[in-house]
């Protein structure tokens, strides 16, 4: 159930080990992951494209490093920004991934 409401939050290709992983958990856990507020990539993507070269959409996903990068060159001079485009929603991704394995226990990635 938590694989056909959340799919979208992670890559397809991670999917069956997230479901592996899933089916190994004991009933407390089971009940943490109703509670994981995941990132959505493509509200993501959109605050990339509005607000980008501010480093918004980095903040928002936790690259705070990054996010200051951008800001202080102002998206990489608008090149960086462009290129985030196309990799923020894998970058979400992946960062929702994390959390959920972090709040499970430190299961490694």
């Amino acid at each position: 159930m938590f694989i056909m409401s959340n799919s979208k939050y992670f890559e397809s290709y991670d999917l069956p080990f997230i479901r592996e992983k899933l089916l190994e958990l004991d009933e407390d856990k089971a009940g943490v992951m109703s509670m994981i507020q995941f990132k959505d990539p493509t509200t993501i993507l959109i605050v990339s494209i509005l607000a980008g070269s501010l480093g918004l959409d980095r903040f928002m996903i936790g690259d705070t490093g990054v996010g200051i990068g951008k800001l202080i060159t102002c998206g990489g001079f608008g090149i960086w920004s462009i290129v985030d485009w196309f990799l923020i929603q894998a970058a979400t991704r992946e960062k929702n991934k994390q959390k959920m394995f972090m709040m499970l226990g430190g299961i490694q990635v």
